[in-house]
């Protein structure tokens, strides 16, 4: 008689993303302003999460220490394995080359800089050899390989979009960041841009955080969380 021995568990993998009575505050005039009063969230590898809010709710500040733009004055916060209150400012730099993208509302883009120079930034600053030939494969892969030398100037609000999520993808990030990266255009155009979006998150296999007060757009991630007053409703 042949014994069947139990299948081995799987073992489960860490979040990308894990908050822990995580808080935000500042002081003002007035005293002191809490913005994030205590959020515990995970967010697994993969994943695609939309964080809704109406303004000032605490969401864009939510991503702001989850990029490590910002420190947070309580809790923890944890990112692909890395206590991100253990770096300091360069080393929380290198991170966020190394692990992230990030597309803003506002483009960020250099104007002096053609759409071919804006993408490559951060590869070059990686160390990249092939920065030039990369930055314009990710243009073409966004519709715009007849733009390379092309200055933000010269780029309609949608274009400019595109350059910033080729940027952003460039350098193969495990996580994407996106506060509000439709707001400045138009709904057309905006919902060309989030298929874009959704697109190339699916193709690299990065995880998505969606910062949006929209709640059809926020529809199209896996899940959706709100944040009303500094906490998850």
């Amino acid at each position: 008689m042949i014994e069947l021995l139990p299948k081995a568990a799987t073992p489960s993998r860490p979040p990308i993303i894990s908050l822990r009575d995580l808080r935000l505050s500042i002081s003002a005039a007035a005293g002191t302003v809490n913005i994030l009063r205590g959020i515990d969230l995970d967010i697994e590898t993969g994943e695609t999460i939309g964080i809704l809010g109406p303004s000032g709710s605490g969401k864009t500040s939510l991503l702001m220490l989850v990029a490590g733009l910002e420190r947070a004055t309580g809790g923890a916060i944890t990112v692909a394995g890395t206590d991100l209150a253990r770096l300091d400012e360069d080393a929380r730099a290198r991170f966020r080359l190394a692990q992230m993208g990030i597309v803003f509302q506002s483009f960020h883009l250099i104007p002096t800089m053609t759409a071919v120079e804006n993408v490559a930034v951060p590869l070059e600053l990686a160390g990249r050899p092939d920065a030039t030939a990369v930055a314009a494969e990710a243009l073409r892969r966004v519709g715009l390989g007849h733009r390379l030398s092309h200055r933000p100037a010269q780029l309609s609000g949608g274009e400019q979009q595109r350059v910033a999520l080729a940027r952003a993808f460039a350098p193969g990030p495990r996580l994407l960041l996106a506060d509000e990266p439709t707001g400045n255009l138009d709904s057309e155009t905006g919902k060309l841009v989030m298929d874009l979006l959704f697109d190339l998150c699916g193709q690299a296999g990065a995880t998505l955080l969606l910062i949006t007060h929209d709640p059809v757009l926020a529809a199209r991630c896996g899940r959706t969380v709100t944040i009303k007053n500094g906490l998850l409703a």
